[in-house]
């Protein structure tokens, strides 16, 4: 599991960006029950999150950070990156971000893509 955090600051808002290798659905389960299975991801306020399996399919998941995750596989998917799952974890800062979060997502995924492929 490669996590990247605090890759973005704003108004109080933080964001960071976990991924790792994923072969089916259970493996997506196991991981993101590891993820939260540290007390600053359980204590988050969105782990948002999407995968692309080796076969091509396509799973995601908001949890409450409504659109979010069809950014994050819609970037998988133009890398290429089958067999991948990413999540960006967000602390939410008591200010909204508006579409701001959006840009944000995408240079969580940027920045956790960048990492994963020197690996």
């Amino acid at each position: 599991m490669l996590q990247i955090m605090d890759t973005v600051r704003d108004r109080g808002s933080r964001y960071a960006a976990s991924g790792g290798e994923v072969a089916d659905a259970a493996a997506i389960k196991s991981f993101l029950t590891a993820l939260k299975s540290q007390k600053k991801f359980a204590k988050a306020t969105h782990n948002t999150w999407a995968a692309l399996l080796p076969d091509g399919t396509a799973l995601k998941d908001d949890d409450g950070e409504s659109g979010a995750s069809a950014v994050i596989l819609k970037m998988l998917e133009r890398e290429g990156r089958r067999g991948r799952i990413v999540v960006v974890t967000r602390w939410y800062g008591g200010v909204n971000l508006g579409g701001d979060r959006f840009a944000h997502v995408v240079t969580s995924v940027r920045l956790w893509l960048a990492e994963a492929a020197k690996q």
